[in-house]
């Protein structure tokens, strides 16, 4: 069982940059304006999935004063969800449905340390098992929560809009087109997304992209 590169430091995201920049021209462009890549790695577990249900479709500002409040109610937790029940969720200013979606995570009873540890396609596999985890969120949480340094996220709408203008593409991809341009991107997918993360800011406050 292998599982591949696992970016841990910013001699890592700087290792696969350099090899994006010799492999694609255009990469080695984007990085002469962005310069070094954000390393963007946070804590895994619980805690990451539970706050990136928090933040589904809904601003910034509500998902930070949701999450604050689930901070101060032990609701980050598995056993503070468990025991809070409906009203406790719905006290923090969870719907309907993220209360359901925060209950199955809880109930799942993932193995975070071993996440770790196993293929990513496992991760994926297991992570999406559970409802309201989908695959986006699955792929950056092997991204950024895991280090996986060949995951992709083809169905990230900035990752689409950047690749549109860096590759000056007529259109912005569809999720099987930009999966297939980075199957090219390989073993350093996941670096790539930061490039194209990094260069769509970039290019944003440029273009006026929106």
């Amino acid at each position: 069982m292998t599982i591949g590169r696992i970016i841990t430091c910013d001699a890592d995201v700087a290792e696969g940059a350099a090899w994006l920049a010799a492999t694609e021209p255009r990469f080695a462009e984007a990085l002469c304006q962005t310069g070094p890549l954000p390393l963007r790695l946070r804590p895994d577990g619980f805690g990451a999935l539970i706050h990136a249900i928090v933040s589904q479709q809904v601003s910034v500002a509500s998902a930070n004063a949701i999450w604050a409040r689930m901070q101060t109610a032990g609701l980050d937790q598995p056993g503070g969800v468990r025991a809070a029940g409906d009203a406790g969720l719905r006290a923090a200013g969870l719907s309907r449905q993220k209360i359901r979606y925060a209950q199955a995570l809880a109930e799942a009873d993932i193995d975070y340390a071993r996440l770790r540890a196993v293929p990513d396609a496992e991760i994926l596999a297991t992570l999406t098992a559970v409802p309201g985890i989908g695959v986006w969120t699955a792929q950056i949480y092997a991204m950024f929560c895991l280090g996986r340094a060949d995951v992709f996220a083809p169905g990230d709408l900035a990752l689409q809009e950047s690749a549109r203008v860096l590759f000056d593409l007529a259109d912005r991809p569809k999720p099987a087109a930009l999966a297939a341009m980075a199957q090219g991107w390989s073993p350093w997918r996941a670096v790539a997304a930061r490039l194209l993360f990094t260069y769509y800011r970039h290019a944003k406050q440029r273009e006026g992209i929106i």
